[in-house]
């Protein structure tokens, strides 16, 4: 297998913060998402972010890849797990979970540090079996079912509608030799959103002219498309709260923060740039000084 760089893959330096990579990664999920890029590969550029983000944001993660990483590995090199890995990961860092179910297509490189299941060398533990279980966004909201593979056999796990990451679903002797399986709950990055407990965050752009003027526009929400209406003299920053169109809970359901951000165009003709001029001469503005 081959090794990958998930920064290059982000396009952040190894010293990128949080919100920096956050930032990048909301940019090229919107750009080479598959519902709405026309771009050739653009799935298989979309898995890759997705696998780059869900090792970045995850600090346990993202600290044993840069160790990793520091030994000197390059992209596309050809790759093979540490002799140290099977004794309880590279570096030292073990990770807790056994196996990961619903993790999104990542790749062997991926599963080999991260997934999979128990190291090598060591016994089978005694009591409930442990797993991960990582699911989409969309079934957190409505509910339903998710299927997983154990051990050869196919299981449906039940979702409950606002189920929160962390939070246990047991199944009754689905375990090893019999005993429970535990699944803690966790969700997949997500394109478009964000979650802050049960408020879902959601950043919409706007033209300068839509945020000067106001404007009414369409809005994604987990429960389907809605209609915005945008206040004269918006600015980048403001938020604006659709009540009720978050996750599910009691003794009620969050709400989605909608976030603007006005984006300008670039000027590309003569036209386009004569226009900003005029801008420029019509306002008295300094953004420095606003």
């Amino acid at each position: 297998m081959q090794f990958k760089d998930y920064y290059e893959t982000l396009g952040v330096e190894p010293t990128a913060g949080e919100a920096e990579i956050k930032t990048a990664y909301r940019r090229l999920a919107r750009k080479y998402h598959p519902d709405v890029s026309k771009e050739a590969g653009a799935e298989d550029r979309f898995k890759a972010i997705n696998e780059a983000y869900e090792v970045l944001r995850d600090k346990e993660k993202r600290a044993a890849y840069d160790q990793l990483k520091s030994q000197g590995y390059r992209p596309g090199e050809e790759f093979r797990p540490p002799p140290d890995f099977g004794a309880g990961g590279f570096g030292g860092q073990g990770f807790r979970f056994e196996q990961d179910f619903g993790g999104g297509g990542f790749s062997d490189f991926f599963e080999s540090l991260f997934g999979g299941g128990r190291p090598r060398g060591r016994p089978e533990p005694p009591g409930d079996t442990r797993a991960k279980l990582a699911i989409p966004l969309e079934l957190a909201f409505t509910g339903g079912k998710q299927r997983i593979e154990v051990d050869g056999r196919k299981l449906d796990v039940g979702i409950p509608a606002g189920i929160q990451p962390g939070q246990v679903i047991r199944l009754a002797g689905q375990g090893r030799r019999g005993a429970d399986l535990k699944l803690e709950v966790d969700y997949r990055p997500h394109a478009e959103f964000e979650v802050d407990g049960r408020n879902v965050l959601y950043t919409l752009p706007l033209a300068p002219w839509q945020a000067a003027l106001g404007t009414t526009v369409s809005v994604p929400t987990l429960g389907g498309t809605v209609e915005l209406r945008v206040p004269a003299d918006s600015d980048t920053g403001r938020k604006l709260r659709l009540r009720g169109r978050g996750l599910p809970g009691k003794p009620a359901a969050g709400d989605q923060i909608v976030e603007l951000e006005v984006r300008a165009p670039k000027a590309s003709t003569d036209a386009q740039k004569a226009l900003y001029q005029q801008m420029a001469e019509a306002f008295d503005f300094d953004p420095r000084r606003a």
